[in-house]
């Protein structure tokens, strides 16, 4: 059973940072993980700091990132300093969210047009303008919940099909 946990353990933790020696990053790991997979990320509870990481990579303020996944600053920072995981329902939303980079990563990459694209930043310019297929809602409006996080994974997935207006 000891095995078996720190397999489980290992993929979380590879899931989360990637590894040295890998050539997919942690959000195309993400997006390619099982649910079994992500269940026990969001189980164990994503590291706060994966927060800081993130919104770093997407070029974002912090305060932008807790405002459209709807987390509380003072607990959000009470996290990071103390560094604790995040509880599971915000873990769930920040795994949605990493998922969602992936997703670009992987569509990209489809294309053969993934050199020097970072879709980290690509998402967080892309999660603020307004879509008619939302009423002119921007997808960062639907980040706050599982949900609404299909529904922009699904909108994406449509772009890349073309059946996208």
């Amino acid at each position: 059973m000891a095995v078996i946990v720190s397999k489980s353990v290992a993929k979380a933790e590879t899931l989360m940072y990637g590894n040295g020696m890998r050539t997919e990053s942690k959000y195309l790991l993400m997006f390619k993980a099982s649910p079994s997979e992500r269940i026990d990320i969001i189980r164990k509870g994503v590291p706060a700091e994966a927060l800081v990481i993130t919104g770093t990579d997407m070029g974002m303020p912090k305060e932008r990132l807790l405002a459209f996944l709807h987390f509380p600053r003072s607990t959000i920072n009470r996290r990071i300093s103390k560094k604790e995981p995040l509880p599971p329902e915000f873990s769930e939303r920040m795994i949605g969210l990493q998922k969602l980079i992936g997703q670009v990563e992987s569509i990209m990459a489809d294309s053969g047009y993934d050199q020097n694209f970072n879709a980290a930043h690509w998402v967080a310019q892309w999660l603020e303008q307004p879509l008619p297929a939302l009423a002119n809602a921007k997808p960062a409006d639907y980040m706050d919940t599982v949900e609404g996080q299909e529904l922009v994974a699904g909108l994406l997935a449509k772009m890349q099909s073309g059946a996208y207006a």
